[in-house]
């Protein structure tokens, strides 16, 4: 069997020469390119990408973190990001920290991770002052997506969680809502994301902006989850007078809210209408109104943008030319869809 040794030895160069000339990229000379190809094909070479990749110093692996991988919007991005590093010849190891102390440690703070990946890619982890200092530490190229902490000289792929919020509520105060109830993240949560705190804002900002000053007692936390949402607003009617709209920070707790509102004997939207965000998979089938952001769009984006300074790359112009600074932050759109569970206020 023919080996990458051999076409070095036949065109006269090294084998990350030859591995750098078949994979197309600009550091080799036309000339050098031409010469590693007419070896390669007097030799009936077919190019093996774990060798080319060993040639070149590489793991040809790039590491992918995420708080927990059960929730839609993680579960999605990953899936687009393994899709994209399969076809760009890459692989995908997994770390979920899923609120596991040892495992952050592991992934964030271990000097041998340099060893085992590329490159790495945070999805809306927040980090603290020591994992900063041990990802540079590390000097692995990286970028993050969503809400979380920004890496010096990683790239960002996210929405505008602000405005997203804000959207959904001048949804419903443009149906002619004044009481509407917000329910959103657990701060106290070790892995807490910042998501929720931009959306807060949001809400927040919409109301003022309406001349409606925020009601705490129409805002509730709880965990980004179905039983979370659920738990939330049952907290939000024991308090007194139901609200008539809620805006849950994301479409699992707003599918909870529904459940609990149900369970009280509150209709949707008739008594009380709901607006999450997200475009869960399930959001039509319930007939929820949200706020869609494109999460597996930004996983294929953050994947392009990752694989580019390692010489696989193809931005497309979303972004725009190849090369993309370290410091970019691309905020991709987001937009209102309208179902069943939003509707004007029952009149009194």
């Amino acid at each position: 069997m023919t080996k990458i040794d051999d076409v070095a030895r036949l065109a006269g160069v090294s084998t990350a020469t030859v591995s750098r000339a078949l994979r197309g990229l600009p550091t080799v000379s036309a000339a050098t390119r031409r010469r590693v190809l007419a070896a390669a094909e007097q030799l009936d070479y077919a190019v093996s990408p774990s060798a080319s990749r060993l040639a070149g110093g590489r793991t040809g692996t790039v590491a992918v973190v995420v708080p927990r991988i059960t929730r839609w919007f993680f579960s999605t991005v990953v899936e687009a990001v393994e899709e994209h590093l399969h076809q760009s010849g890459y692989d995908l190891l997994l770390y979920n920290l899923g609120g596991r102390k040892q495992i952050r440690q592991r992934v964030l703070r271990t000097a041998n991770l340099h060893k085992r990946v590329d490159a790495m890619m945070l999805v809306a982890t927040p980090l603290r002052p020591a994992d900063l200092t041990a990802l540079a530490a590390l000097d692995l190229p990286g970028v993050t997506i969503s809400s979380g902490s920004r890496v010096p000289n990683w790239p960002c792929v996210r929405i505008d969680d602000v405005a997203a919020a804000r959207t959904a509520t001048r949804h419903l105060l443009d149906l002619g809502h004044h009481r509407i109830a917000h329910i959103s993240g657990d701060p106290e949560d070790e892995l807490a994301f910042t998501t929720h705190l931009d959306r807060r804002r949001g809400y927040q900002a919409e109301l003022r902006a309406a001349g409606l000053r925020p009601d705490p007692s129409l805002d509730v936390e709880s965990s980004f989850t179905i039983d979370g949402g659920n738990r939330a607003t049952a907290e939000l009617l024991a308090r007194g007078e139901p609200p008539t709209a809620i805006v849950a920070a994301c479409d699992e707790m707003a599918m909870g809210a529904m459940t609990a509102l149900r369970d009280a004997g509150l209709r949707v939207p008739q008594d009380v209408s709901v607006i999450g965000i997200d475009d869960h998979d399930l959001a039509g089938l319930l007939g929820l109104s949200t706020i869609a952001q494109p999460a597996a769009e930004q996983g294929r984006l953050a994947a392009r943008m990752l694989l580019d300074p390692l010489g696989a790359g193809n931005l497309d112009p979303i972004v725009g030319q190849r090369g993309t600074g370290p410091d970019t932050s691309v905020i991709l759109p987001t937009r209102l869809v309208v179902r069943e569970s939003t509707a004007p206020p029952r009149a009194h």
